[in-house]
């Protein structure tokens, strides 16, 4: 029987993530919550339940928009996503479901976020890829693991005399954050999302800010689940470029991880030949493909909603250009509906 979860199931449907090999961070049913508050959008956590047990899931999220379509996605604003279960008619019974919902609802398309090839039928986005690895349980194993230029660059940051420290709120953080998209030229997101964010996941969601002699240099977002540390949402001041404060601060929350005894440090997803992505390899990771497949409804071809899209680059460069507090102000009408 396929149910969609509400909150009384919330417990049961988050035991099976912490419990399922093939479940993330952005499977955990704190996510509904998290779209819904933060960006109106309808969510549909659907679930197979057998004798009483879950068996599969799938979180999925329906942004409709005039300026960048109409979606359901598993899972909107997240890397990962898809079906995950204990057996293929279970995740067969879904993914039925999840095509079935997409017609009713009359969106372009339905796209599964999956970290491994699921259907090899349906066309997938070969755009994306994701960098995971194992920490030593050592700290200054894992230093000498960094390729030798980045560890100097980490090294400027130490004896500039750059320190981190843990926030409780996101004020610091929203301000590095919003500087550096603003720099890229992307819209930044409200920052009620990311207080949300910390309100929902608690403990698994941290804030690790650097700073100079009082000043912010750079802070950044992470995700705690299992054994895992996702840095997941970071930004950079002006100050943070002449003291490598980007590159400190990532090793800061290695080392702050490794201490904690986490296993595996994932950098996150980067589009194929980015600066994002040049970063990531320079610290020894290697690129992983992620698979995000669509089934069209109305589409005729794949999306292209990307910054690496010609079209958009007027609107990156004008951007780029706006003045802080008002990116701060229009960002967030823009970007709850790029999920």
């Amino acid at each position: 029987m396929i149910k969609i979860l509400d909150v009384s199931d919330y417990q049961k449907w988050d035991d099976f993530v912490n419990n399922h090999h093939d479940a993330t961070f952005f499977h955990l049913s704190g996510w509904k919550e998290v779209i819904e508050r933060s960006f109106g959008h309808k969510t549909y956590f659907l679930y197979v339940e057998k004798n009483g047990a879950i068996s599969a899931i799938l979180p999925l999220a329906h942004i409709k928009s005039a300026l960048f379509g109409n979606a359901l996605t598993s899972l909107s604003f997240c890397v990962y996503g898809g079906i995950v279960g204990l057996d293929q008619n279970s995740m067969q019974l879904l993914d039925k479901r999840a095509c079935e919902l997409a017609e009713e609802l009359g969106v372009d398309y339905l796209e599964l976020r999956n970290r491994t090839r699921q259907t090899p039928d349906r066309p997938f986005k070969d755009l994306y890829v994701t960098f995971r690895k194992t920490l030593e349980t050592d700290v200054d194993k894992n230093m000498q693991a960094i390729p030798r230029k980045q560890r100097a660059m980490i090294r400027k940051g130490i004896a500039a005399g750059l320190q981190s420290k843990i926030d409780t709120n996101v004020e610091r953080f929203y301000q590095a954050y919003s500087e550096s998209v603003r720099n890229l030229g992307t819209p930044v997101f409200s920052k009620k999302f990311f207080q949300i964010l910390k309100e929902i996941f608690q403990d698994q969601c941290e804030i690790l800010t650097v700073e100079k002699d009082g000043q912010l240099i750079s802070s950044v977002m992470s995700f705690y689940f299992k054994d895992e540390v996702l840095p997941y949402y970071g930004g950079g001041t002006d100050l943070a470029r002449a003291v490598q404060g980007n590159d400190f601060m990532y090793w800061e929350v290695m080392r702050r991880a490794v201490e904690n005894g986490i296993k595996v440090f994932d950098y996150g997803r980067s589009k194929i030949g980015t600066g994002s992505y040049s970063f990531k390899k320079h610290w020894g990771f290697e690129p992983e493909p992620l698979f995000y497949e669509f089934h069209l409804v109305k589409a005729e071809a794949l999306p292209d909603i990307n910054p690496l899209n010609p079209k958009y680059q007027l609107f990156i460069a004008a951007w780029k250009k706006l003045p802080l507090a008002m990116s701060q102000l229009v960002g967030p009408w823009l970007s709850k509906d790029l999920g």
